[in-house]
């Protein structure tokens, strides 16, 4: 966790004006009590109204307000509506990713737009049932071998029911609206290819990398795909 990060953890959990101690801090937030001193000395000294002592506990006096993040009522629809289309579409960290950051902007909105966010979140749905959660947990592998560019090993069942075992370079996601696609450089076939999600039935990250860090393949893959079409499989 960044410092910054930490420092406003540390306000998120006094502003209720609780006394907590530097030890209950230091747990929550995984680092020492020294840390925490110190965090405690630079949110003072930044004009944060925290009372309080080392060894007794501190809190943030009420009435202070967090700075509110300028959001408009429509900005904050389109957040809720891309949220709940992560948690019921994406793979299941990352809906836990979306959730968090949900949660973390509501708790510094003044009243007005937490009352239009509440509003928001109950009228907008985005059932998950057509594709559960099982069919998208391969995406959390395929994501980290993107970031880190790593290849990953897959077992893919295709549309006639035929298994193979492929080693592919993973470039790129595509959401179509009722399935994901992988954008990917297959060994097997040396070209580029296309692999529905749901049809990857297991995943293995490899320990050798690929080299995609400016995104050259991914655009190759793409402009490949709008030319005539990547392959399927």
């Amino acid at each position: 966790m960044r410092p910054a990060d930490r420092l406003f953890q540390i306000i998120l959990m006094l502003r209720n004006g609780r006394v907590l101690t530097a030890r209950a801090l230091a747990e929550a937030l995984e680092v020492s009590e020294r840390t925490i001193y110190r965090d405690i000395a630079d949110l003072i000294a930044s004009g944060a109204p925290i009372d309080g002592e080392a060894g007794v506990g501190y809190r943030l006096r009420r009435g202070y307000q967090v700075p509110p993040l300028m959001f408009t009522g429509d900005e904050l629809e389109a957040l809720v509506i891309g949220a709940k289309l992560v948690q019921a579409w994406a793979d299941p960290a990352l809906g836990q990713a979306a959730a968090q950051a949900m949660a973390r902007i509501e708790a510094v909105l003044p009243r007005a737009l937490e009352e239009r966010i509440a509003a928001s979140e109950m009228r907008y749905c985005a059932p998950g049932f057509m594709q559960p959660a099982a069919l998208r947990e391969p995406m959390t592998l395929l994501r980290e071998g993107m970031e880190k560019g790593r290849k990953v090993q897959v077992r893919y069942r295709r549309a006639d029911g035929e298994v193979s075992l492929r080693t592919l370079w993973p470039l790129g996601l595509v959401f179509w609206g009722h399935c994901w696609t992988l954008g990917a450089w297959c060994e097997l076939r040396q070209s580029f290819r296309t692999f529905r999600v749901d049809r990857i039935e297991a995943v293995e990250p490899g320990a050798e990398r690929f080299d995609d860090r400016y995104g050259h393949l991914w655009k190759a893959y793409l402009a490949e795909a709008q030319d005539d079409g990547s392959a399927v499989g």
